[in-house]
């Protein structure tokens, strides 16, 4: 007997390949068995690990109330601290406009009467609108508001014009110098009111002006007090006051026009005429309707050059020349004061009227523009 035969016969276990694999696969498929609960643990945790967050967003919801409660105070301190700036403004308007308002109109109600013999003196009495009714039919203040007229004729257009022209002339790039002129044109706007005038009654004197003296040696004979040259007199004054004022805004507001559009309306062939009607003109309209309604305002409150100038030897300017100057008359001439205060509201019902033409009108061209 061989050898290998021996080995059978006594039955020594060879090797075996069969079932090796299926217990692999077992192994495997175990394996895998353990990921899959392995990743379903993991799902588990991340499942509670988003309820955990729910509840606790769901915990932390009570919390918004004190977020709001601190928008509440930010805004609380916000609106006190508007009101604590403001009411120093609100305070001097109320001192300085309100309150005069309302005693010029509760004093134009009443007049003094002298009683039958005149013993008693004057007593206050209630008068209703006839303070009103004696203003509205005095031919001395109805006149004044045709001399108004007159003026804003021709007061308006020179201030307008003259300083568009002046502000699109510095504006320009040829100009030079322009601190200079700016200052030089704004000077005479810080000089007040009656000094300005006092200056223009010196100049307007035939025997001590030398303006007058150059005139005359010129053959320009012309008298700045009589009747038909009062009124270019005081215009005169008052555009050398306010011109340079008026300029500074306009140019203040042609600063302000977008520089890209002057380059694109260049590019297109547009000179400089139709480049300021064209471009810069449109773009600062609301400063044009700002400078128009503040000299209509201020051209009903003409006062202080026709008073100096009416102070010149014959002057044609009389006391109740203006609307103001009535006033000014009925109550420091005349004692007058409800007088006085019914004049004063009149004229602050006309500035009132004609500040809302003004705006209404602006605004209705505006609008009918596509």
């Amino acid at each position: 007997m061989s050898t290998h035969d021996a080995g059978r016969g006594a039955g020594v276990p060879g090797p075996r390949t069969g079932p090796a694999p299926d217990s692999a696969r077992t192994d495997e498929r175990g394996t895998k068995a353990r990921g899959l609960t392995a990743r379903t643990d993991e799902r588990g945790t991340k499942a509670r690990g988003l309820t955990a967050r729910t509840d606790g967003r769901r915990s932390q919801a009570p919390a918004r109330t004190p977020r709001r409660s601190t928008a509440l105070s930010s805004r609380t301190r916000t609106r006190l601290a508007a009101g604590t700036l403001l009411t120093p403004f609100f305070a001097l308007f109320t001192v300085a406009m309100i309150v005069p308002v309302g005693y010029a109109l509760w004093l134009s109600l009443f007049t003094e009467k002298q009683s039958g013999l005149g013993f008693d003196g004057p007593r206050t009495v209630f008068d209703g609108l006839g303070n009103y009714a004696t203003a509205l039919g005095d031919q001395a203040f109805r006149d004044g508001f045709w001399v108004l007229l007159g003026y804003c004729a021709l007061y308006l257009p020179l201030m307008i014009g003259g300083a568009i022209a002046l502000a699109l002339l510095l504006d320009t790039a040829l100009a030079r110098a322009r601190r200079f002129f700016q200052l030089a044109l704004f000077l005479p706007h810080a000089i007040p009111g009656l000094i300005a005038a006092l200056i223009w009654i010196y100049l307007y004197t035939p025997q001590l002006s030398p303006v007058v003296a150059a005139m005359e040696a010129g053959g320009l004979g012309f008298d700045f007090f009589s009747a038909e040259g009062t009124l270019p007199s005081i215009v005169n004054i008052a555009l050398w006051q306010w011109l340079g004022y008026n300029v500074v805004i306009f140019y203040a507001a042609l600063q302000a026009v977008d520089r890209s559009l002057l380059e694109a309306a260049t590019v297109d062939g547009a000179g400089n005429w139709r480049t300021a009607f064209s471009v810069k003109l449109p773009l600062i309209r609301s400063s044009l309707v700002m400078v128009l309604l503040f000299t209509v305002i201020g051209s009903l409150q003409l006062f202080t050059e026709p008073l100096i100038l009416s102070r010149g030897s014959g002057s044609a300017v009389t006391s109740t020349w203006t609307p103001n100057m009535y006033a000014y008359s009925a109550a420091f001439e005349r004692n007058d004061y409800g007088l006085a205060a019914a004049a004063s509201v009149l004229i602050a019902l006309v500035a009132a009227v004609l500040s809302f033409v003004v705006t209404r009108f602006t605004n209705r061209r505006k609008e009918a523009r596509p």
